[in-house]
């Protein structure tokens, strides 16, 4: 019997305790809703009025690229190009109109200057005679640091693997629509890059995105780059800075015009 009331006290107190914390808890939270003072109301539209820093204005040319970009093509030389597998004048063809057709069998060109996270913008048409099906149709590409590629491709009337097609991050990620013209007419590629970051020790802390508008249809809404575009097998995620844009010399005569370049800080 004295056991059993000693375990009835016993049970009695770890309660009090108990029930004597949750009050003080309970005490604690209520004096900080009262201490708290309520927020103030604005009343004042100019309270919330941010005036600096002011952004900094752009102009426009003649042919409406931004006063802050990089032409990396205007129509008159490759001076901004080397070639990608010696570092060579790049010797793809300047026509008379201003444009730049790929000289098939010359190889791939690059830009001189390495870039991070850019907006590029740039025009292409498709080989002026249809010819071929799926990839060996109009088939280029757009690479930035020489290892995300953007596909340019005739995808008019042109079927192919879906992430092979014309914006597709190559063997990544599918476009949400086609919004490819007919081989007549150019075509316009509006591409946001970021790019991958990556530690001291060589691993990837932050994958990089694309998000691409062709012809004014967005087509990649900000999608994560996986690692690099790969023509055979999974992605690679080798660390690495700054890089090359690159042009892709596929053996189709595809046209270029009017490319320009804005880095992103």
């Amino acid at each position: 019997m004295k056991k059993l009331t000693y375990l009835l006290l016993t049970l009695l107190v770890i309660v009090s305790c108990k029930e004597n914390a949750t009050t003080s808890i309970q005490e604690e939270n209520q004096k900080e809703e009262i201490t708290t003072p309520p927020q103030k109301e604005i009343t004042d539209p100019k309270e919330t009025e941010i005036w600096d820093p002011e952004p900094k204005a752009v102009s426009f040319n003649d042919i409406n690229v931004p006063s802050d970009a990089i032409q990396l093509f205007n129509g008159n030389d490759l001076d901004q190009w080397i070639s990608t597998k010696d570092s060579t004048t790049a010797a793809w063809t300047i026509n008379p109109d201003k444009t730049m057709t790929v000289k098939p069998g010359t190889g791939d060109i690059q830009t001189k200057e390495n870039f991070g996270s850019v907006q590029l913008h740039l025009e292409w048409k498709a080989p002026d005679i249809v010819k071929g099906e799926g990839q060996g149709r109009g088939n280029s590409g757009v690479f930035f640091q020489n290892k995300y590629e953007v596909q340019i491709l005739d995808s008019y009337q042109n079927r192919t693997y879906a992430n092979g097609q014309a914006t597709s991050i190559y063997k990544q990620h599918i476009p949400l629509v086609n919004a490819t013209k007919p081989n007549d007419q150019w075509q316009t590629y509006d591409i946001i890059f970021h790019t991958p970051t990556f530690s001291a020790d060589g691993k990837k802390t932050k994958s990089g995105s694309f998000t691409v508008i062709h012809n004014g249809v967005l087509v990649q809404d900000h999608v994560e780059i996986l690692g690099s575009t790969e023509y055979i097998g999974p992605p690679k995620n080798e660390p690495h800075g700054k890089g090359p844009i690159k042009l892709q010399d596929h053996s189709n005569p595809v046209h270029y015009r009017n490319i320009w370049i804005r880095e992103l800080k």
